[in-house]
């Protein structure tokens, strides 16, 4: 069975666009596959009584600071968004329909980057067929698939199942070693996820 890494995301957060950009690299070195488990991050928050980190002024002040540093010391670039933090239901809801497709890493690189490259609202209908199409997707396809009941099941399921194995906020990584399961949280842990991945 192939070595691979869980990836429990959502797009409204600028710390799972940062792991984003660094996890397909990792996985090439590793020769892992990474096995997308988009969610709801207001759900998973609302049900754990977490809280985001610009709840506490001194805390939001540090991170959007360190987010920063991250970006620099990975060459990635990176734009706070004014508008966060984004209502992701409808970009998670057609993530659970189009994680099978062939073309979901260009969804998946179409609203990342507009999140937090572009500064675009990815709450916003016309905002988002504006991004759908200028990567070469479809909106009405997207609009189907975030309506989609049971696309809004399955998004529902992932983010229990989510809470169920210890997940609190986004990123979350899961990867299973010779030693059993390890959970690690944050972009600041993915040299943790590239050691697991790395042992025998």
């Amino acid at each position: 069975m192939p070595k691979q890494v869980e990836f429990f995301y959502d797009f409204t957060s600028p710390t799972a666009y940062l792991a984003w950009r660094r996890l397909p690299a990792i996985a090439q070195r590793t020769g892992a596959i990474i096995t997308y488990r988009p969610m709801f991050l207001g759900g998973v928050m609302q049900t754990t009584g977490n809280r985001p980190p610009g709840t506490l002024p001194q805390k939001g002040k540090w991170m959007a600071a360190d987010l920063q540093r991250w970006a620099k010391k990975y060459n990635t670039p990176f734009q706070f968004n004014p508008h966060f933090p984004m209502m992701t239901l409808m970009v998670q809801r057609a993530a659970q329909e189009w994680v099978d497709r062939p073309d979901f890493e260009k969804y998946l690189a179409a609203i990342f980057t507009a999140a937090w490259q572009d500064q675009k609202n990815i709450a916003d209908k016309a905002v988002l067929a504006e991004v759908l199409t200028g990567a070469g997707l479809s909106a009405d396809d997207f609009f189907a698939a975030a309506e989609n009941p049971a696309n809004k099941e399955k998004l529902k399921a992932v983010t229990d199942e989510a809470v169920a194995r210890g997940v609190f906020g986004a990123p979350t990584f899961f990867v299973q070693t010779p030693d059993g399961e390890e959970m690690h949280f944050g972009q600041d842990r993915l040299d943790f996820v590239e050691d697991a991945l790395s042992r025998e």
